[in-house]
């Protein structure tokens, strides 16, 4: 019997941006051991095999600034409102390499997921 885990993440600290965004994961969560990187691998965009675990992309508000994305990869299966993994849980609730405790950031600018030309830009 898996058990299921959930984290709320709610994001404030500024007027223009505000939310919640829900993790849950059925299981232990302990497959894997900051972006949230627990394998060692290079920045890069949600599509990219080799990226962090936490490179989810980027958003974009609409005119009234709500923000609403649902996206599936082979890594990794999440939505602004839900957050759930597919079998490889590349973003543990439990465990080791737990996510909580760490920060869901939202950046002004467009991340420019790992394409940049200095070696900063892909840590």
């Amino acid at each position: 019997h898996k058990k299921m885990v959930k984290a709320v993440a709610v994001l404030g600290g500024s007027e223009d941006v505000k939310g919640t965004v829900y993790f849950s994961q059925e299981g232990d969560g302990e497959i894997f051991r900051p972006h949230f990187n627990p394998v060692g691998k290079e920045h890069g965009a949600p599509e990219d095999d080799n990226r962090h675990a936490g490179d989810l992309g980027n958003v974009t508000a609409g005119e009234d600034g709500t923000v609403t994305i649902s996206k599936v990869d082979s890594q990794v299966m999440y939505s602004y409102q839900s957050l759930r993994h597919c079998s490889t849980l590349q973003i543990p609730l439990s465990g080791p390499n737990s996510i909580i405790g760490r920060a869901v950031v939202v950046h002004a600018d467009p991340d420019d997921l790992g394409k940049g030309n200095s070696h900063f830009f892909k840590q």
